[in-house]
């Protein structure tokens, strides 16, 4: 590290500390040469997750982009914005934390990990992003997947009726 003084190139730590709760750590140096002090932040060099889409191309991953799709699906629902946001970092943190290391994810991975965070919160909205996410082609694809959200508790029912 050079001394901002003097340019020599030797210091020693005098003392480090984390901050930014343990992404960052501020180390207080002093230089061997002049012996004037100064401040060094270290921090951990993030490599940008990737987004594979359908089409091929590939863009930066975007919370902002992630959250405006489940404000969406969440429109008039008792959903708080703290919950929506849980649903995106724990989505990103899966997706960061996924076992082959690539720093590359498919669009659709981020609609499935979207889509149990909002199964889990409110399934009305959850229906609205799947409709969105899955691109239903008509009103059978979307009843099936109210079905099976449903546990298929209509056949149930129907079997109450019967006896």
């Amino acid at each position: 590290m050079k001394c901002p003084k003097c340019q020599h190139t030797s210091s020693k730590v005098l003392e480090s500390r984390p901050i930014q709760v343990g992404n960052e750590i501020r180390r207080r140096r002093e230089c061997n040469n002049c012996g004037h002090r100064f401040t060094t932040f270290e921090r951990i060099e993030a490599s940008p997750l990737l987004v594979v889409k359908k089409d091929g191309n590939r863009e930066e991953f975007s919370s902002e982009k992630v959250l405006r799709g489940i404000i969406r699906s969440c429109e008039k629902r008792p959903v708080s914005l703290e919950q929506m946001n849980r649903i995106v970092n724990e989505t990103k943190r899966n997706l960061k934390n996924n076992d082959d290391g690539s720093h590359e994810v498919s669009s659709e991975l981020i609609g499935k990990g979207v889509m149990a965070g909002l199964k889990d919160v409110d399934e009305i909205a959850y229906i609205r992003f799947a409709s969105v996410y899955r691109q239903f082609k008509d009103m059978n694809e979307f009843y099936s997947k109210m079905k099976e959200l449903m546990g298929d508790d209509t056949s149930k029912e129907k079997n109450k009726k019967d006896e």
